[in-house]
């Protein structure tokens, strides 16, 4: 018994430990997302490129949680409920791995829309559906340390709010392109942005699942309400 006590205190530390790295991954991530916008908003070019540099970080900061949860996995060898929780870390930093990737992204851009026509308003639009995915990465952690299923639920209907963000600035877009052709070049990448923020949504909403899936042992049963007309194929419905 004291052996068996002592295996799980080890696995609880081991456990603790990897989230903590969680924890932190997520925090760059959030880093990363702000101050890309940041640097759309303001023209920063030297913020953007320090966003770009940035992502090597998050990239490592993945392969190290996965090293140490691959790690636990061979010297605890837990299973059912804590194998559960071990996995779920995989998930999850691969998640926060690829939204690193668009924050990413939307950095590259805003240095090559910094040099062409500029679209009035657009980067306040676009400011707040950034905001919002930021909200609901920030909620989706804190769900995910406290287990709160609840919590992370929320996070998942929240998703659609941001597809309606997205639709309305891609009609925004459209509008701009159709009133002055100087616009077009600006307006796709603007574009491109706001679909590389709405997979973030998209990301951010896996993990809200699997933290319903490791709090509960089941994935959700209802499909998640997709509010992306752009992605809808013609004559379709919503997915």
């Amino acid at each position: 018994m004291i052996q068996s006590n002592h295996i799980a205190t080890a696995f609880d530390r081991d456990l603790e430990a990897i989230q903590a790295l969680i924890m932190k991954m997520g925090g760059q991530v959030e880093d990363a997302i702000a101050k890309a916008t940041e640097a759309l908003a303001d023209g920063d070019a030297e913020l953007a490129d320090r966003v770009r540099r940035g992502d090597k970080a998050i990239d490592a900061m993945e392969q190290h949680v996965n090293e140490e949860a691959a790690r636990v996995i061979a010297l605890r060898q837990p299973i059912a409920t804590d194998l559960r929780t071990v996995l779920t870390v995989f998930r999850i930093s691969a998640a926060l791995e690829r939204i690193g990737d668009y924050a990413k992204n939307m950095a590259k851009r805003t240095e090559i829309i910094m040099e062409l026509h500029t679209v009035d308003g657009s980067e306040a639009s676009l400011k707040r559906m950034s905001k919002a995915v930021q909200m609901m990465l920030k909620d989706v952690l804190d769900a995910y340390i406290q287990r709160d299923a609840d919590l992370a639920a929320d996070v998942r209907a929240r998703d659609e709010e941001v597809d309606q963000m997205y639709n309305g600035l891609f009609r925004e877009y459209l509008t701009h392109m159709m009133e002055d052709p100087r616009n077009i070049t600006a307006c796709m990448h603007l574009h491109f942005m706001a679909k590389n923020i709405e997979r973030m949504g998209d990301l951010v909403t896996g993990i809200a699942e699997q933290v319903i899936y490791l709090v509960t042992g089941d994935m959700p049963d209802e499909d998640r309400t997709k509010a992306d007309i752009t992605s809808r194929p013609a004559g379709g419905t919503a997915g």
